[in-house]
């Protein structure tokens, strides 16, 4: 019997069509891509044979092996009737930094499978790769990196510097994706949030997407504030929005909330109300220093501080990772123009005299807190 004719190999640095590999922390955009990829692979007309579906979730290290070796098998195997064949290796949690990840005979068994994707698959047959959080620094990751390219689809990691604009750009096209047109507050609203959890985002821009109906296309803030329910975080950050903004009703509505929730007064002053007049002090006198004008978005405003020379950045609040916290500043910038400089300073200097009676008297801590918030907020 005549050896089965193969592709060629793909060029070095060339992408081979035959094999996609999708990839990433973010399963649920894992999944969903795989999905749709599988279906353009094998083709409307694919039946039963037309697919060799593998179950990559595998419990232990012998099991892995074996869905690896069953999917070498299946890569070598001729499609039935002469047709094409689609061998998917689905949902595959080896790959990833665990016991199963660093196991020897793991590792052993995806270099068989390296080493027959790298020599070229039989005629009409498909290979496709869902991996799940996958290390990428190990060889075989990196290898199919060099045959044919990975998608990628990993989550916001809310803890790392920058992560709001990654957020951002990514509720801009998937609300885009739905004839969705939103402004930069409203999606900074819904990054914040959500945290720029995918299956989030795509829950609540469905839920958008359905009640701005088809005639009115543009998503506000107070469509956002209206939809997405708001979480600790999220109402502390809305508090803190609506006093830059000096939303007076707005700030009093949300302090009853969190008191209500259970919160302290003490709790509210130092996680809302403080940084967001530090920050106001701080980046007003920077703007007036240096001639800086309003971001049109908070994340826009990280350029304007690259551009300053060290030394008059070298004050400003950072993250634990050591970097500027650039989008908290940027929404001050976006609203220091409702603040005066000397103002500022009084109104930190007020929630200084507020935190001690709040700390040392037995006034009612609401009065203390809606004192301070109403001069903070008096326009």
């Amino acid at each position: 019997m005549p050896a089965a004719k193969k592709t060629k190999p793909a060029a070095p640095g060339a992408r081979n069509a035959a094999i996609r590999v999708v990839a990433g922390s973010d399963e649920a955009e894992v999944k969903r891509r795989a999905a749709e990829l599988a279906g353009e692979m094998a083709g409307p007309d694919a039946g039963e044979f037309g697919r060799d579906i593998i179950d990559g979730a595998a419990e232990g290290v012998d099991q892995a092996v074996g869905r690896i070796h069953e999917t070498r098998q299946a890569l070598l195997t001729l499609p039935f009737f002469g047709g094409d064949k689609l061998v998917w290796l689905k949902n595959a949690n080896f790959l990833a930094d665990t016991v199963q990840g660093r196991s020897a005979s793991v590792s052993d068994a995806l270099e068989n499978l390296q080493e027959t994707l790298a020599g070229g698959l039989p005629d009409g047959v498909k290979f496709l790769l869902s991996a799940i959080e996958p290390d990428k620094r190990r060889t075989f990751y990196k290898a199919l990196g060099k045959l044919t390219g990975i998608e990628v689809f990993d989550k916001v990691d809310s803890s790392r510097s920058g992560w709001e604009e990654a957020a951002g750009s990514m509720i801009d096209t998937r609300a885009r994706g739905r004839g969705i047109r939103m402004g930069p507050e409203a999606i900074e609203l819904l990054a914040m949030l959500t945290g720029g959890d995918s299956r989030q985002v795509d829950n609540e821009l469905e839920k958008i997407d359905l009640y701005i109906g088809t005639a009115r296309r543009e998503a506000t803030v107070e469509d956002v504030r209206t939809l997405v329910p708001l979480s600790r975080s999220g109402v502390i950050f809305e508090l803190g929005n609506a006093l830059a903004a000096r939303e007076t009703g707005r700030c009093f509505a949300l302090a009853d909330q969190l008191l209500n929730q259970g919160e302290n007064a003490v709790g509210i002053l130092l996680v809302a109300i403080v940084p967001t007049v530090r920050n106001l002090l701080i980046v007003k006198d920077l703007m007036e220093r240096n001639r800086l004008r309003p971001p049109q978005a908070p994340w826009f405003f990280g350029s304007a501080l690259n551009a300053l020379p060290p030394e008059a950045t070298e004050h400003l609040p950072r993250k634990k990772d050591g970097s500027i916290n650039a989008f908290a500043l940027g929404i001050a910038a976006m609203h220091a123009k409702r603040f005066e400089v000397a103002e500022l300073r009084e109104l930190l200097d007020a929630c200084l005299t507020a935190n001690v009676r709040l700390v040392t008297t037995g006034l009612d801590e609401r009065v203390v807190l809606a004192e301070l918030i109403g001069r903070v907020a008096k326009r």
